[in-house]
């Protein structure tokens, strides 16, 4: 029987880039916006601060091509498209609930760790070394 970690070895070609558009910095957001209803482009990147319409044109049609938002035109003038969630990007609820949740409970702990990390990174800077031993947060 494999382990774990074999399994997810012989998986990984082919799940990773999976992952990769999935988990991209825009990604998670964009398929939070479209959850609850179909959203216009330009009211996604309203709602999305600092994202260029290069970044949400391309985050929106790698999410299209892997089946987890749809697009759709309105005949209209000027046309105007609108994007929401298929079923299978609603299947994608739950993970992104979990992990906003987890995210929420553990806020405090990360910028501690954060904290940490930057006051021991600039310690080191000074003696030119960042090989040192930072064992991460103390609890």
């Amino acid at each position: 029987m494999e382990t774990k970690e074999t399994e997810i070895m012989a998986t990984l070609p082919a799940v990773r880039p999976i992952l990769e558009q999935i988990a991209n910095k825009w990604a998670i957001l964009v398929l939070t916006f479209v959850c609850d209803k179909p959203q216009r482009f330009n009211v996604i990147k309203r709602r999305l601060d600092g994202i260029t319409q290069k970044a949400l044109t391309e985050t929106l049609r790698r999410l299209e091509r892997n089946g987890l938002v749809a697009r759709r035109v309105i005949p209209v003038s000027p046309v105007a498209v609108e994007y929401s969630i298929t079923k299978l990007g609603r299947t994608l609820q739950d993970p992104f609930a979990a992990l906003y949740d987890w995210s929420v409970t553990h806020q405090s702990e990360i910028e501690k760790a954060q904290s940490q990390f930057d006051a021991f990174a600039t310690a080191s800077k000074g003696c030119g070394n960042l090989e040192g031993n930072f064992e991460g947060p103390t609890a």
